[in-house]
């Protein structure tokens, strides 16, 4: 399912217009991206958790070389599905 499928589902769901529709997933979308950009955690009870994981620098190989590199440090997104989303689709 892409972006363009999810809205019409959200549309259909919820008797919204599609425009009304993507302006309510953007919203969503973009609230979580800027809470995860401040450092908080989205919690969605039953669905999961959005959170951010910090990564240490390290070494790294290039492939095609073999020569090491140092991989910078970096903060990545991360989800954590909650047990009603696992259950759902174990069921699948």
């Amino acid at each position: 399912m892409n972006k363009t499928e999810l809205r019409d589902a959200v549309a259909e769901a919820s008797g919204l217009s599609g425009a009304d529709a993507d302006r309510a997933l953007n919203a969503v979308l973009d609230s979580i991206t800027s809470a995860l950009a401040s450092g908080d955690k989205v919690t969605l009870p039953g669905f999961g958790t959005f959170e951010t994981r910090d990564r240490a620098a390290r070494q790294g190989r290039n492939p095609q070389t073999g020569e090491s590199i140092e991989i910078a440090a970096s903060t990545a997104p991360a989800f954590k599905p909650g047990a009603q989303l696992k259950q759902a689709v174990s069921k699948a």
